[in-house]
């Protein structure tokens, strides 16, 4: 739920922003005053996601696997706007399988979105960015957790745990701040999607096996994430520098 007004008068880029916690992350900056600019790869869904959050909410379509759209990108930002003030670089895609089953195409597609999406993105919003602004990358948990299945994936999200670091000591003195978010097991549109991570007939199965190694029994909230996003982007997380913010009920700390 919003509790005040921390992003008035303030614009922030979210990639992923048509759908799951990239959508979720942009409603609750636009319930908090905010401008929003949002990206996807599918237009049809973008543009939804523009129509459902409103005036304060600009859709550009853009694939973070390109370097090239992704300065596209940059450049109508600054035409429009010059200057804004956080970055959540959430675009990414979950893809589970043991080492021997992945090919060296879907290695190639997981690494260039997650990880050289993510650097580009940061990269080229740096000189965009407001001094104090904020950068939050969406990390996961399995970038601390061992799984057979998370081999590729889990290696991404430890890449992008690092850029947190990384990023923030290459440009704390320019007042800008990185930070990490680790969800947990979260309760997304992603399980529903026909080309998610897991098929279809095995969703409900897997959601409760993991379920039950959470040590709260479920799944955290849309609400509880979003939380968390917005207070990494807001000034309220001043003091936080190259942290990673973990949020999964406890699945990793208990």
């Amino acid at each position: 739920m919003a509790t005040a007004s921390r992003f008035q008068n303030k614009t922030i880029l979210i990639t992923g922003g048509n759908s799951g916690m990239g959508f979720s992350t942009a409603k609750r900056i636009v319930e908090e005053g905010g401008r929003v600019i949002i990206t996807g790869r599918d237009l049809k869904t973008l543009q939804q996601a523009e129509k459902d959050l409103g005036p304060q909410a600009e859709a550009i379509q853009a694939d973070v696997s390109s370097v090239k759209e992704i300065e596209t990108l940059m450049t109508k930002i600054q035409m429009k706007y010059g200057k804004i003030d956080g970055v959540f670089a959430n675009a990414g895609i979950a893809k589970f399988a043991r080492p021997e089953e992945f090919s060296e195409k879907d290695y190639d597609q997981v690494f260039d979105i997650n990880v050289k999406g993510v650097f580009f993105t940061l990269q080229k919003s740096i000189p965009i960015l407001n001094p104090g602004s904020a950068l939050v990358v969406n990390a996961s948990v399995a970038a601390h957790k061992g799984g057979e299945t998370m081999a590729v994936y889990g290696a991404t999200k430890a890449a992008v745990r690092s850029m947190a670091r990384t990023f923030s000591s290459a440009y704390v003195a320019k007042g800008l701040r990185v930070n990490s978010i680790s969800p947990g097991p979260i309760d997304t549109p992603i399980w529903s999607r026909p080309d998610g991570a897991i098929p279809a007939a095995h969703v409900d199965a897997t959601k409760d096996a993991i379920a039950q190694g959470v040590p709260l029994k479920r799944y955290g909230t849309m609400d509880e994430i979003t939380s968390a996003i917005a207070f990494l982007l807001s000034p309220e997380s001043s003091y936080m520098v190259g942290a990673d913010m973990i949020v999964d009920g406890g699945y990793i700390q208990l």
